[in-house]
């Protein structure tokens, strides 16, 4: 088996269960899709991109689209789009999707060499001066998608709301690997508009950045077209790139940024693209809404006519040969309901499990101190108690409380 499938169905299988949910219970109708983004395959072995989707469908029997998407670098977020387009059309009920990119053998950097895309060191400069060319990175991820009211009914963990997504192409350019900044800002433009989100409100934006000399400039271009008929205030909205802390993953890119802003939504903070303490001097950003994010800081929300929104974040993909993918994403906040005390609820019963009586004690003894420490808010155990319930036959078991 190619290492990619492999470790994408491990990464599928992971998102099931940190949303809770078992392959089996996911959903009743099995109408779930799986849509992995995917472009390297320099494995001897194994069978085709299409394995890595049907692999899943098929063990965990998923019966709505089975989809290996490859579209560059943007091949992950583009893979995202799909779901929600699924789940909007109705021949999915829920969905799993994501990316994956391993590097398994030589000839992955010579191609990448032969196209002069590699920086000549070991840093990522995105929108930092002497950018020229990104360093390859491995990455795999997958999210859980299912309509927003579908998961408040289910009590669902919700780390983000999609507002909207949006592909297009580049078309003709001055070269096949030149972007096409028109292309891109019309289609952040229709992202905005099929989000019904206003460009002011937008407080942060995951950029492609892929640290190139050529590409930062006119990603910047691009995005200030699209911002600009909406507002004319500057500087408003921070900018960066996961490529400058772990590298470009390519067919991964778009689930390494989309996990960037789920943790970000997360702990309510900005983190910096590194290798920025100077910036290209060709993009000059004080005549642009963005402002490149070189420190860690608090994601304030934004007030907009004395009024607080929700944080909200762009997220952009673009692949070699003008295939290009954005998303609108907002936090989301949940209406504050007075929970019961749990003492007028059941004991919770959790039942944990590992490979040796010792790793079990120690699970066991981590969770009590856990618990005495008082890390857990009143019903926490309750829903950690839903969490561990599953189908599958434990390794070992016996240790509740």
């Amino acid at each position: 088996m190619d290492p990619q499938e492999r470790v994408f169905l491990e990464t599928a299988y992971a998102s099931i269960e940190d949303a809770g949910y078992t392959p089996g219970n996911l959903c009743t109708s099995r109408k779930i899709g799986v849509f992995v983004g995917v472009m390297n395959k320099y494995y001897p072995t194994g069978y085709g991109y299409w394995s890595m989707a049907n692999r899943i469908s098929y063990l965990l029997n998923f019966q709505g689209p089975s989809l290996a998407v490859d579209t560059a670098c943007s091949s992950s977020l583009t893979a995202i789009h799909l779901a929600l387009e699924s789940l909007y059309s109705g021949s999915s009920e829920c969905a799993v999707a994501g990316g994956v990119n391993l590097i398994v053998d030589p000839v992955h950097y010579l191609n990448l060499s032969t196209m002069t895309m590699l920086s000549s060191g070991d840093k990522c400069r995105a929108f930092g001066n002497q950018a020229d060319g990104f360093v390859d990175g491995e990455g795999v991820g997958a999210v859980v998608l299912k309509p927003l009211e579908k998961a408040i009914a289910d009590g669902d963990h919700i780390y983000g709301v999609i507002k909207g997504s949006m592909i297009n192409s580049g078309g003709k350019t001055n070269g096949y690997t030149v972007p096409n900044p028109v292309a891109q800002g019309q289609l952040i433009k229709e992202t905005l508009e099929r989000a019904n989100v206003e460009a002011r409100s937008i407080s942060y934006l995951e950029a492609h950045g892929t640290g190139t000399a050529l590409g930062d400039p006119i990603e910047i271009a691009g995005l200030t077209r699209a911002f600009e008929p909406e507002t004319s205030d500057r500087q408003f909205c921070a900018i960066g790139s996961i490529k400058s802390n772990i590298g470009h993953c390519e067919s991964a890119a778009g689930i390494a940024a989309l996990t960037k802003v789920l943790l970000q939504f997360k702990h309510g903070q900005l983190t910096p693209s590194l290798h920025t303490e100077v910036l290209n001097p060709e993009i000059d950003f004080a005549r642009t809404p963005f402002v490149v994010q070189r420190e860690l800081e608090e994601w304030k929300r934004p007030v907009i006519d004395g009024k607080e929104m929700p944080r909200c974040a762009g997220i952009s993909s673009f692949g070699a040969g003008g295939a290009n993918a954005h998303l609108i994403l907002e936090e989301y906040r949940p209406q504050i309901v007075a929970k019961p005390s749990l003492q007028t609820k059941r004991p919770a019963l959790i039942v944990l499990s590992a490979k040796t009586k010792e790793q079990l004690n120690d699970r066991a003894k981590r969770l009590l101190t856990a618990i005495r420490e008082e890390r857990y808010a009143e019903d926490a155990l309750i829903r950690i108690a839903y969490s561990c319930k599953s189908d599958a036959k434990p390794w070992m078991s016996g240790s509740a409380f």
